[in-house]
């Protein structure tokens, strides 16, 4: 969509319509407090959101194995030899594997870094890692700023566009909890990360940035690295911001080899599918249930299996947006009541 805004409206009139999406936000957010909790767990129980947060792990998953083979994420385009790709990928995963598993206090917390590091000194090695592009780079650089201005069509075009993206945030919150053992959508509210993911997106677009969500992959990364204290994001997004002025640290960041970073990938977009299934333990017998069966299977099929409903020649709803979006559908239509056919 914000392509198809560029090429029609201009790059100004594309960020007037993703701040509209940001507000779309917040309007949802002031429904969730004036209803109350009780309408999102009616939208969002356990059958819904353990499939959708399995699909965003599954759905991921094909990213991973490509980049472990050296290939682009999409798998188009083989940039390493898959041989020396494989041995990559191995040893970067096996490392932080045996670090997960055996050890201790620091270090456990750090071994994606540290599977990482072992990855990329054996990529040194091999002679696959040029500085030509970090010698070159400037340390610091300035952004060039771009500003928003307001069109009725790109702002009707694009304010939907943040649906998809808004049914994905709650799958997001839920399977964070699930890790950290807490019930966001209580504490601090699902209504006030809805407005923080609103509030960035119409910041960001303010000054000609893309939009912003949360993040699924990061839970993965939470998951294995035990970090769960907000003070870590918050000064994670501090040096983010400050490295971002710096040309030369992204360049160095570039040289990391794709078999590298997909090796890590490998064991991150599994944890998360892990989350999906940890959820779904919680209506326990009843997953074997006609209804929930239907439900889940719905929903897993359609993400990972790419089902898209098309809107119109440019808007197409697909993947996690999609399977979450019937899923929710279905949840509410099919009858409760219906005698459970298969028996122990």
């Amino acid at each position: 969509p914000i392509i198809y805004g560029i090429q029609h409206w201009g790059l100004s009139a594309t960020l007037g319509g993703m701040m509209a999406a940001g507000i779309l936000y917040f309007i949802l957010s002031f429904l969730i407090k004036w209803k109350g909790l009780d309408i999102l767990y009616k939208l969002f129980p356990p059958v819904v959101t353990g499939p959708v947060i399995m699909v965003i792990g599954l759905v991921l998953a094909p990213i991973a194995v490509n980049m472990a083979l050296g290939r682009t994420a999409d798998g188009k385009n083989q940039v390493y030899p898959e041989e020396i790709s494989m041995l990559l990928s191995f040893v970067t995963l096996a490392s932080t594997i045996i670090v997960f598993l055996y050890g201790r206090g620091y270090l456990r917390s750090i071994q994606i870094i540290i599977g990482l590091s072992i990855g990329y000194l054996c990529s040194y090695s091999l002679g696959l890692i040029s500085y030509e592009g970090v010698i070159s780079a400037k340390w610091f650089d300035w952004i060039e700023l771009t500003f928003p201005t307001f069109h009725w069509e790109a702002i009707l075009f694009l304010a939907p566009v943040a649906i998809a993206p808004i049914i994905e945030h709650f799958g997001d919150m839920i399977a964070i909890g699930q890790v950290t053992k807490k019930d966001f959508l209580k504490d601090p509210g699902i209504n006030k990360t809805l407005q923080g993911d609103g509030l960035a997106t119409i910041l960001a677009a303010a000054v000609g940035g893309p939009p912003n969500t949360t993040y699924s992959e990061v839970t993965g990364a939470v998951a294995l690295t035990k970090n769960f204290h907000p003070a870590i994001m918050v000064w994670a997004a501090i040096f983010a911001i400050i490295l971002a002025f710096s040309e030369k640290f992204g360049a160095l960041l570039k040289t990391i080899p794709m078999p590298v970073m997909g090796g890590i990938l490998l064991i991150i977009f599994g944890t998360i599918t892990v989350i999906g299934l940890n959820c779904l333990f919680q209506i326990k017998d009843n997953v074997m249930s006609p209804r929930n069966m239907i439900i889940i299977s719905i929903i897993l099929v359609f993400g990972i299996g790419g089902m898209a409903l098309t809107l119109d020649e440019h808007l197409v709803l697909k993947g996690i947006g999609l399977s979450a979006l019937v899923g929710v559908i279905l949840n509410l239509i099919l009858p409760k009541n219906i005698p459970n056919l298969i028996r122990h």
